[in-house]
């Protein structure tokens, strides 16, 4: 008589795992919520009533209750021995006079507080004190858990909105494929990673330190969508082109923009199926797609960048898992990678159409948090919801001790398609 099957760690779960004792693994979220139906009558949050909430709705996300144990076969998944909610969904009030522009320092300052491995890798941290009753909650789940498109479902399964049924393959945050080709048939892919030309030398190729930098980016997704049309492109690409401007900006103030027309990105590609099963574990590709920073025209910009994604979209291509399973061809593949030199990751992932609450309370804003590793000390996540486009900028706090070059060039950058795509004809 057999057991139930074990369920083992894949190979990269494994580097996720192994990479986050170094550079923290998680993806997370910075929201403001309507916190008028969080309170009770003594103006003290119902915390109890919160948990409770969550605690009915764990059985959709089971990976939350799990932890990894080391075992003879490799890492496994199993149930936590003992499981307290109260040590994942904490209470941080605020200290007097935050207002919401002061959240990016308070998450920026969470974000150094590690996870337990001995307890599942995830925590919620609720933060009252803003005025008119709003309450701030960071998300952090560890990458092991889940990548972006199934952390997105995690978080609306646990505040209790619907998990899709089924994704539409055109959605905005997919930039490829939803399937993983064999390794023949992924070769053009994988040859992208390794034989790419080279990122420049400049100062954005930088170790990733501690301390992290968190800026945000507001914007309307219909506006987005209507720049995307008027390009022919897709909202990634529009995300991709706002990059582009930023690091523009940051190398013509350091002094290095004519040394470095193009910066390579990375972008991951969902190979989750259409209704693939619950929202856990890492189905991911990567490629990579060349930034023109050195191009003044945004919309040239913008136009290059939907050539080059569609280009790279239409090659077959094959997990990050099979990559790093191991063997010869899994190790000089990891290290052609690493020569490479891409020094800036990107995400876009798309969110519920409709807010989402919690107890009653309205989720307004919401603000992706991606992490960082390695020499890759730029994060730029997207994320559409209820009607808004939100950036979230994550950087490593040494490498750009000045992100706010970043951020003006980045709104720069955005402003001006926004006004070419309102002057396109319809």
């Amino acid at each position: 008589m057999t057991g139930p099957p074990v369920d083992r760690l894949t190979a990269l779960d494994r580097l996720m795992l192994s990479a986050g004792r170094r550079w923290p693994q998680e993806i997370g979220a910075l929201a403001l919520l309507d916190g008028t139906s969080l309170f009770d009558p003594a103006g003290e949050l119902r915390v109890d009533a919160i948990r409770e909430a969550m605690a009915s709705r764990l059985d959709l996300v089971p990976r939350l209750r799990q932890v990894v144990q080391t075992s003879r076969g490799g890492p496994r998944w199993t149930d936590a021995p003992r499981f307290d909610l109260a040590e994942h969904v904490v209470v941080r009030p605020l200290p007097y006079g935050t207002v919401e522009a002061g959240l990016p320092a308070v998450a920026e300052r969470l974000y150094g507080e590690r996870l337990d491995p001995a307890r599942p890798l995830w925590r919620i941290w609720l933060l009252p004190g803003l005025p008119d009753r709003r309450v701030a909650m960071i998300v952090r789940l560890h990458h092991v858990i889940a990548d972006g498109v199934a952390a997105m479902m995690t978080v609306t399964a646990l505040l209790g909105g619907p998990l899709p049924a089924d994704r539409d393959p055109r959605a905005h945050d997919d930039p490829g494929q939803r399937h993983a080709g064999r390794n023949g048939r992924a070769w053009p892919a994988i040859r992208e990673l390794i034989a790419a030309r080279p990122g420049p030398r400049t100062s954005l190729d930088r170790t990733v330190g501690d301390g992290r930098r968190l800026a945000v980016i507001r914007h309307s997704l219909d506006e987005i969508r209507a720049i995307a049309h008027a390009a022919g492109a897709t909202v990634n690409d529009v995300l991709l082109a706002v990059t582009a401007g930023g690091l523009r900006a940051v190398l013509r103030e350091r002094g290095e923009l004519a040394g470095a027309a193009v910066v390579p990105a990375y972008v991951p590609i969902s190979l989750r199926p259409p209704g693939g099963g619950p929202p856990q574990g890492n189905a991911i590709a990567q490629m990579v797609v060349p930034l023109p920073v050195g191009e003044p025209d945004p919309g040239v910009a913008l136009r290059r960048i939907a050539a080059a994604t569609a280009e790279r979209k239409a090659r077959p291509h094959t997990s990050l898992d099979t990559l790093v399973r191991g063997g010869p061809l899994g190790r000089l593949i990891l290290a052609a990678v690493m020569r490479q030199r891409v020094n800036v990751a990107t995400a876009c992932i798309r969110g519920p159409a409709t807010p989402l609450c919690l107890c009653g309370a309205p989720v307004l804003d919401a603000v992706p948090m991606l992490p960082l590793i390695a020499n890759e000390p730029l994060a730029v996540g997207g994320l559409s919801y209820a009607g808004r486009f939100t950036i979230g900028v994550v950087a490593d706090r040494d490498a750009y001790p000045d992100l706010e070059v970043f951020v003006a060039g980045a709104s720069a950058q955005l402003d001006r398609l926004g006004s070419s795509a309102r002057r396109a004809p319809a």
